[in-house]
């Protein structure tokens, strides 16, 4: 490969995020997010005329980031065409093109556009389900490209929001950020957790009538978790655990660690241990931030299961 003396030895070579995938898949999203992190965004961008786009600049010209979005609704597109051009481009030595492709299951994809009443780009006349299909078939040529696939399927919104400033973030912040959060196994796993503590052990405040509405926050219930004879004991490794692991995890550049504390609901045991381990980390110099996924989730007998 020719080198281009015009571009210094020192100089980093611009970087181009292509960004495309399934119509639902979360391409907006990550655009947002993209250029949130200090990214040039631009959606529905014709890729022949990417070429004109990033023509060379002189050298020491400032190189910002670029993140290109498109998909089969973006004018001209055609999957051979843009793999052509994109290999064009990979040979520049002043340009670094990675390509994310943003992927969903189908029944997935037909959910979200049955609850927006949007209309798939490629089902004008057909059933949403006919569109993705459709789609899918015509975008697996970059599927198999692209150097980053992400599946969406059981992100939402802000854990996509988080997993795209996770994965793109120009360098790591100072600080690594630490999440701590609680949520009910009977409502699905988080997908984006590193660290996974199940609470079921304990005694559960659901099946104790007069704590049944309350939630990990309110004291009667903490008190009853507190008492139980196994919350200590596993409580204080828990935590040595975490206050040796989230250094290292820092040392290695990582920008977020998650951790996740389950229950059955969601809404006793898991909330009140998290609350107490975020409290615990801030003594020890950190500073988490505390989300409760299913806190506001209705008490249900039939989640939590017979009563032990």
């Amino acid at each position: 490969m020719s080198v281009d003396s015009s571009i210094a030895p020192e100089e980093s070579p611009q970087q181009i995020l292509l960004v495309t995938g399934l119509s639902g898949a979360g391409k907006t999203t990550a655009l947002r997010v993209l250029e949130d992190l200090g990214w040039e965004a631009i959606d529905n961008f014709p890729i022949r005329l990417l070429g004109r786009l990033v023509q060379r600049q002189e050298a020491g010209a400032p190189r910002h980031p670029l993140a290109i979005g498109f998909d089969s609704r973006t004018r001209g597109f055609n999957p051979p065409d843009v793999i052509a051009e994109v290999k064009s481009l990979s040979k520049r030595n002043d340009l670094l093109v990675t390509t994310l492709f943003l992927d969903c299951v189908s029944g997935e994809l037909e959910r979200r556009y049955n609850e927006t009443r949007r209309r798939h780009p490629m089902a004008q006349d057909r059933p949403v389900r006919n569109g993705i299909q459709a789609e899918r078939e015509l975008l697996e040529p970059l599927r198999r490209w692209a150097e980053a696939v992400v599946d969406t399927s059981d992100f939402a919104t802000n854990e996509l929001q988080q997993h795209i400033r996770e994965r793109f973030a120009e360098s790591a912040p100072q600080d690594m950020a630490v999440i701590i959060s609680s949520f009910g196994f009977a409502r699905g796993t988080p997908p984006l957790a590193d660290l996974v503590f199940d609470m079921r052990f304990l005694d559960n405040p659901h099946w104790v009538p007069e704590l049944r509405e309350q939630t990990g926050l309110d004291a009667p219930v903490g008190d009853h978790i507190h008492k139980d004879p196994a919350f200590h004991k596993a409580f204080e490794q828990i935590r040595e655990l975490l206050l040796t692991l989230l250094p290292h995890y820092q040392a290695q550049g990582k920008s977020y660690t998650n951790i996740a504390f389950g229950c059955t609901g969601g809404r006793h045991r898991s909330v009140y241990t998290a609350e107490m381990m975020a409290q615990a980390l801030r003594d020890a110099g950190f500073s988490p931030t505390v989300l409760h996924r299913n806190l506001g989730s209705r008490a249900a007998d039939q989640i939590e299961g017979p009563p032990s």
